[in-house]
């Protein structure tokens, strides 16, 4: 059970502490020293930060190193006010004062200085002042001489769970183990993924791959050697791994099952980065664009129109899909059109394949465009113009209308005319019009009779 904790020895060392370090002339010295250093930082930090960070806005440097500069430029005041730290406490040794306070406040700020110049690698704010503050605090504890009786203060909170013991202090180093191992492997997961990206003897989506079992593997090993480096005994949970892993199961089966399948895809390559796809339903209508990222949940198809897609992996298992770039990366589109039954098919086959054939270089030479007629419709004449393009990932909508401009040109040009449905009525007794006319109108003219009347 719980350790009892001396409370009363506690409170006497620091009324102890407290009348002699603070009620002195030396005390009250350093802290008009340390509030002096205080208001000297934040008015130069206030006078010099708006200043200097639109200077920093305007250097040629990437958004990251801009960041670092702005981070290290809000650091003005704890840098003033070490300066003036070290001048006052020099000042005050001349006198044969005391300074150890002083002393203790300046290596605080030299502490969290130092500290926040080396956590600047981290890219996400939260993490990086998270893991700041956590070392800092350390540090604090160690320079005011009190870190060894806080964690045994700490490791007197606890209990015994067989010849395991649970304290505060457990607790705390195995959540902190935790984070930082955990944290690591993505930072490394991530940083050896850009390597394998450009390794240029492996394909796309056996770089992916590898990325993909390099990070599950990597966090496995850190959740692995943080719990273990915390001293708990992986056995102890022996006794709930049935039920916990039956309920972890159920609640990440759709992730698990997300996670698989994006290693299928990559494993029979059926979809890999920068393929062309159509997908049915997205958006109300087919939709397709070029797969952009394969993630762990999630594959990113970019449309033409710059929307974002976020796509299930399991999706492309259970659904069909049309990947335009699967083996061959031609794309076959055909244009519909008709014309009217006074012109010669033969003519307008022969016009509307040599349209096809110049009307964009993007269009296939050694598969020649081919027109065929197709139905003999109620006021027309209907083809169907078919042709081949290898890059549909620069457009398919732009290549279609490229070819029906230059029919309606050619077309224009030969005066081959596009009709349009139209209807004739055909009166087979004109005289009966006017009958018709005349007793309408004996009908409107002629009045009710009331009923009430008749």
């Amino acid at each position: 059970m719980f350790e009892s904790i001396d409370l009363t020895k506690i409170q006497n060392q620091t009324v102890g502490w407290v009348e002699s370090n603070l009620l002195s002339i030396d005390s009250a010295v350093q802290a008009g020293l340390v509030v002096t250093a205080l208001i000297i930082g934040l008015l130069v930090r206030k006078i010099m930060l708006p200043k200097i960070t639109p200077q920093i806005d305007r250097l040629p440097l990437h958004a990251r190193m801009k960041t670092i500069l702005r981070n290290i430029a809000r650091l003005i005041m704890q840098l003033v006010a070490i300066i003036v730290l070290v001048i006052g406490i020099a000042i005050a040794a001349s006198f044969e004062l005391e300074t150890g306070f002083a002393d203790a406040v300046m290596a605080l700020f030299a502490a969290w200085v130092v500290i926040r110049l080396v956590v600047q690698f981290i890219n996400n704010s939260v993490v990086r002042n998270l893991f700041a503050l956590t070392i800092w605090v350390v540090a604090a504890l160690s320079i005011m001489g009190v870190l060894e009786q806080t964690t045994a203060t700490l490791d007197a909170v606890g209990m015994d769970i067989g010849e395991f013991r649970l304290s505060a202090l457990s607790i705390i180093k195995s959540l902190v183990g935790v984070f930082i191992l955990l944290y690591g492997a993505l930072f490394l997961s991530s940083f050896l993924e850009r390597k394998i990206q450009t390794v240029p003897g492996l394909t796309i989506s056996s770089r992916v791959l590898i990325g993909k079992v390099l990070r599950v593997t990597l966090v496995v090993v850190a959740l692995v050697i943080a719990i273990t480096s915390a001293g708990i005994d992986l056995s102890l949970f022996a006794v709930f791994s049935g039920a916990v892993g039956l309920g972890v199961g159920f609640g990440l089966q759709k992730g698990i099952s997300n996670l698989f399948s994006g290693m299928m895809l990559l494993m029979d390559q059926s979809i890999k980065p920068g393929d062309i796809i159509e997908l049915p339903g997205v958006g109300g209508e087919n939709t397709f664009g070029w797969v952009e990222h394969m993630g762990a949940r999630y594959t990113e198809i970019i449309t033409r129109d710059n929307k974002s897609f976020l796509i299930p992996n399991e999706d492309f298992i259970t659904q069909q899909v049309t990947n335009w770039s699967h083996g061959n990366t031609m794309v076959r589109i055909e244009v519909k059109f008709g014309v009217s039954y006074h012109h010669d098919p033969h003519m307008v086959k022969e016009i509307a394949e040599g349209v096809a054939a110049q009307a964009h270089e993007r269009i296939c030479k050694d598969q020649s465009p081919v027109c065929h007629l197709t139905e003999f419709g109620d006021s027309s004449l209907n083809f169907k113009l078919r042709f081949w393009i290898r890059d549909a990932e620069k457009g398919v909508t732009n290549m279609r209308g490229a070819v029906m401009l230059g029919l309606w040109d050619a077309f224009k040009e030969h005066n081959i005319s596009i009709p349009y449905p139209h209807r004739e009525v055909f009166l087979h007794d004109p005289a009966a019009i006017p009958r018709a006319n005349k007793a309408n109108k004996k009908a409107v003219s002629k009045p009710k009779k009331n009923k009430d009347t008749a």
